[in-house]
């Protein structure tokens, strides 16, 4: 690319939002040159909007502390300056759905880690090894919207992130899986907080977390569902349940799954070890900046994947499995691992957008 396209960061004083910057600090394809938040942080330099709350364990990228803050609400004003932007704003459904289909219609893209459009049919939710196939629903959301350039997509749960691609793998190999428990058990980074902000998370276990175990069963659906008469339609199964735990770990969101398969699509352990191993997606096939090589790593040792060791694994851009063994009550059980705020985010995000460019639907304005 011979020059770096803009990109504007809504909601860029947040977790995500800082974690969205920390991932663009020297991107061969992007480069962040506004960063938009509330009307209390607007006006300021970012670094002085920040203040003493920047949570990333790298130190604040020297590109973006004069980034002066603009108002995330003066739509027109952010847009004219980016080629399109990343939406990580904290404010209800409808606001936020409201403020990213008024940048879209400013003709700017935007690449949504909100779960606001996540079932607005015309609206593609993806993860790019998955399902970059759905991306072709936004000539439709664009008729819709009355733009030529503008769209909006988003990117799936973060409690996903760590099961999805391991079925996904085994249906794309064909095998089908029929029925599946999962219980996660979910960073605090997950919540937007780190030990300092959440101290009474510290050696505790909270059993709840709230709308997550609708979006855990519900989503994998919309991402193997398929395109009609301009709309995503979610797939019919398989049946999944879920249980969604916080627990005291920082970032890396961990799963115990159980799977069951239609009759006759059982796969021996060494098929699933073999579809797991060769399994790869168009962001390994256009060699993206973001993309891990290897996409889905299994461990052998009965003691992985742990979050202290795995957590980090292609950059965060992967995903671990382990423990995969045949169970007495469903077919197989396994553990799955994946970073939340980076392939489970804002990674994810910037993922979707390295395909996006790639595809040619975010181009230089």
């Amino acid at each position: 690319m011979d020059k770096k396209l803009k990109v504007g960061i809504l909601g860029g004083t947040g977790m995500v939002g800082q974690r969205f910057i920390a991932l663009l600090e020297n991107h061969p394809w992007f480069e962040v040159t506004a960063i938009a938040a509330s009307p209390r942080s607007a006006g300021k330099t970012y670094e002085d909007a920040i203040g003493g709350r920047w949570k990333m364990t790298t130190p604040m990228p020297e590109a973006v502390k004069k980034i002066v803050v603009q108002d995330v609400s003066d739509v027109k004003a952010v847009a004219a300056s980016v080629d399109f932007v990343f939406s990580a704003v904290d404010m209800t459904k409808d606001e936020i759905k409201k403020i990213e289909e008024e940048y879209a219609k400013t003709e700017t893209p935007v690449v949504s880690n909100n779960s606001a459009h996540r079932w607005t049919p015309d609206v593609p939710m993806v993860v790019p090894e998955l399902n970059p196939e759905h991306i072709d629903v936004i000539e439709a959301q664009k008729k819709r919207l009355g733009t030529t350039r503008g769209f909006v997509v988003v990117k799936p749960n973060c409690s996903i992130q760590s099961y999805t691609p391991a079925l996904h793998a085994l249906k794309v190999a064909g095998f089908e899986p029929e029925t599946v428990v999962a219980t996660t058990y979910q960073a605090i980074s997950g919540a937007g907080k780190t030990f300092k902000d959440w101290p009474e998370m510290e050696h505790n276990i909270i059993p709840f977390i709230g709308g997550e175990e609708e979006k855990s069963e519900q989503e994998p659906l919309r991402i193997w569902g398929h395109i009609e008469n301009g709309e995503i339609v979610k797939a019919d199964g398989p049946v999944i349940t879920t249980q969604c735990i916080r627990v005291p770990v920082l970032d890396g969101h961990t799963a115990a799954v159980f799977v069951t398969f239609k009759e006759g699509k059982k796969p021996t352990k060494e098929q699933i070890l073999k579809a797991w191993k060769e399994y790869s997606g168009e962001p390994q096939a256009l060699e993206l900046p973001s993309a891990p090589k290897q996409f889905i790593q299994y461990l052998e040792d009965d003691n992985r994947p742990q979050v202290d060791l795995d957590v980090n694994y292609e950059n965060g851009f992967g995903v671990s499995m382990g423990r995969l063994r045949e169970d007495t009550v469903f077919d197989y059980k396994f553990v799955g691992l994946s970073h939340n705020t980076v392939r489970g985010a804002a990674g994810g995000a910037l993922l979707t957008a390295e395909l996006l460019t790639a595809k040619k639907y975010i181009t230089a304005k």
